[in-house]
């Protein structure tokens, strides 16, 4: 299956950064630093969009490294992206720490 990809961001496609890796790492597209306030979300946008086949979806879960250090996770996790959706992938952060946080661009997210 071939999936049409789209990057309007200045970061490289997701890419897997392990052999064993079971899933593509998306990489913050904002043009400064996002800061999310304990308890709170924030959307962060990618600049990619992609075309899937009918029948197919794509999921974004969270990165366990991030939640670990930063305490950020993906909320409605698994987040689906339908096969009829066109716009730009964006990955919704919560901060479910005490402390505030930053997301940079270039993070991957």
């Amino acid at each position: 299956m071939k999936i049409k990809i789209i990057n309007k961001s200045s970061h490289p496609l997701p890419k897997y950064q392990t052999d064993f890796s079971a899933g593509l790492d998306l990489y913050a597209n904002n043009k400064k630093a996002i800061t999310i306030q304990p308890f709170c979300r924030e959307l962060i946008k990618t600049g990619l969009f992609i075309e899937l086949q009918k029948g197919y979806e794509a999921q974004i879960r969270p990165r366990s490294g991030l939640c670990l250090k930063k305490g950020l996770t993906v909320l409605n996790s698994p987040g689906t992206i339908d096969a009829d959706y066109r716009g730009e992938i964006g990955v919704i952060l919560a901060n479910i720490s005490n402390e505030e946080t930053s997301v940079n661009p270039g993070d991957r997210i």
